[in-house]
């Protein structure tokens, strides 16, 4: 069962795509929705494709799909005008959750393909509070196509918390010889460390476990569809 803004949303994106072929921006959406941020409509978009209403065409930006449309709901007591002149007033829908939203550091673009000189900025990304978790968090802008098998693209935000340790198979921040940062999967070699790409047209990197040292693993991915 949906909720009342969730519903409203569906029907909206479906009308919108009747009428032009293409998907309402996420601007378009919150005014339509009278919200008050982005990040509302980036949650009710995600319940909407865990509940197979929606789903999300990849590798194209504002591409929505409607899967199926919700039962129209049934009228009751609430709603109806009972016999004679008096009106019950009609039920209120459920609440919507909060939108919770929190700021946390961006710091500046990290490679996805090749590494690059990191750095650290100063400007702040506002992030919906359900894509973290626990702990202290940054952002890094993804820049290249080297981990696009693990839906990770070239202008994503990653999401990183904060640690300096790491399991096999994780996908982290490395820091190599303390001036090049990247974003790969984990993996110890034997005596090496090796950093792997999530795209066969890149080799992985192997480096001296002196040479690297973990920033950070990947919490979610930030995306935008305008």
């Amino acid at each position: 069962m949906l909720t009342a803004k969730q519903h409203e949303l569906v029907c909206f994106i479906n009308d919108r795509l009747k009428e032009t072929g293409v998907s309402p921006s996420f601007e378009e959406m919150k005014e339509a929705l009278d919200l008050k941020s982005k990040s509302g409509v980036h949650r009710l978009i995600s319940a909407l494709e865990e509940r197979h209403f929606i789903r999300r065409l990849p590798n194209r930006a504002r591409a929505l799909e409607v899967l199926r449309m919700p039962d129209r709901p049934e009228k009751t007591a609430a709603t109806e005008a009972p016999s004679g002149n008096v009106r019950t007033p009609a039920a209120r829908p459920a609440a919507e959750p909060a939108n919770d939203v929190v700021e946390i550091p961006l710091h500046g673009r990290i490679a996805a393909g090749l590494p690059i000189e990191a750095f650290e900025g100063s400007s702040m990304l506002a992030v919906p509070a359900a894509l973290l978790g626990s702990g202290e968090h940054y952002a890094l802008e993804v820049s290249g196509d080297s981990m696009v098998e693990a839906g990770i693209l070239d202008g994503d935000y990653a999401l990183i918390r904060r640690t300096d340790v790491a399991r096999d198979g994780q996908i982290v921040v490395a820091l190599i010889d303390e001036s090049e940062a990247t974003l790969k999967y984990f993996r110890r070699e034997g005596s090496m460390v090796r950093l792997d790409p999530a795209n066969r047209a890149y080799d992985p990197q192997r480096y001296a476990p002196a040479q690297v040292r973990v920033q950070g693993k990947l919490s979610g991915i930030l995306r935008r569809y305008e």
